[in-house]
């Protein structure tokens, strides 16, 4: 077994992976998985840069993570980053500072890149012989990709939680115009991920990240955040949408209020909701598979 870390730094949270890895057969055996909601992505949809605030919540947890890798002992690290500091005018200022704190330069990885890693962590466990389509929506972005053992085909497009958000909502609870602008834009974005990927033929539908596993643990009805109960969860289109129309309907201090949800996911989970909903609806699923491993996952196994 190989001790590795992964991170991977998005537009909402950056999160860590510490976990003994066997290089030959893939089996993972996690030590450490923690996650901090940063915002790295803050305003880079309007402006184009990465804020100095956000670069700094970055820098903070990276500090935080530098000394649980150190701990933990892991051989290697590899640093992964996604779509805000994709899309950012000054991301030397983010490697840079990445660089002095952890010792290694996060690879600004393509969106196929992402997809390839996502659709990786996320079927690991699966041995269907169905073909997957693995959606993973994120703060900036959502990468869709099909295959079964390995990546047939894959796009990512410009739709997540955050960048939506900040586009479209001035009120709270969103307005019906506001929504019906978020719908638009995941309608739009669909279309183009279909020029690429085949997303209504894929036998399972399988739902990555935050935006994905809060409707689920909602869904669910758990009175905390629980991952092992909220991993491999079915969550029918039913419920998707009635979670959906819930949280529509809801203030700020009423989600906030939600026992699964994570304070950084109270403005953005509208947005996030509502990607899931129009997918699940787009594809013709009956039930989306919800997963807890995801790209860093492949991350980590990449690394061994």
């Amino acid at each position: 077994m190989t001790r590795v870390a992964g991170i991977d730094c998005g537009t909402n949270s950056i999160r860590l992976l510490v976990a003994d890895v066997h290089p030959d057969t893939g089996e993972l055996v996690e030590l450490d998985r923690r996650m901090t909601i940063v915002r790295l992505g803050q305003g880079v949809d309007k402006t184009g840069r990465l804020a100095p605030e956000a670069l700094e919540r970055t820098f903070a947890a990276c500090r935080e993570y530098a000394a649980v890798i150190k701990e933990l002992g892991a051989e290697r690290l590899r640093f992964v980053a996604t779509s805000a500091s994709r899309d950012a005018e000054n991301r030397e200022d983010f490697v840079n500072g990445v660089v002095e704190i952890l010792g290694v330069e996060p690879e600004v990885i393509t969106g196929d890149q992402e997809a390839a890693f996502s659709f990786t962590g996320a079927t690991g466990e699966l041995h269907g012989t169905e073909t997957y389509l693995v959606v993973d929506i994120g703060g900036g972005s959502t990468e869709f990709v099909t295959g079964n053992k390995h990546v047939e085909a894959a796009r990512s497009v410009d739709i997540g939680c955050v960048r939506l958000t900040e586009r479209h909502v001035r009120h709270d609870p969103p307005t019906a115009e506001e929504a019906e602008a978020i719908r638009a834009d995941v309608r739009a974005a669909l279309d183009l991920a279909a020029e690429t990927v085949p997303i209504t033929t894929a036998g399972t539908l399988v739902g990555l990240a935050g935006s994905v596993t809060t409707v689920a643990a909602i869904a669910l009805g758990l009175p905390e955040y629980d991952s092992e109960k909220i991993h491999h969860a079915r969550i029918s289109a039913a419920q998707v949408a009635e979670v959906t129309d819930r949280l529509l309907a809801s203030t700020h201090a009423e989600r906030a209020a939600i026992p699964v949800m994570h304070p950084g996911r109270v403005d953005v989970i509208i947005a996030g909701a509502l990607v899931l909903r129009e997918i699940v609806e787009r594809v013709g699923a009956s039930e989306v598979v919800v997963s807890e491993h995801d790209i860093l996952d492949g991350i980590a196994l990449s690394v061994a």
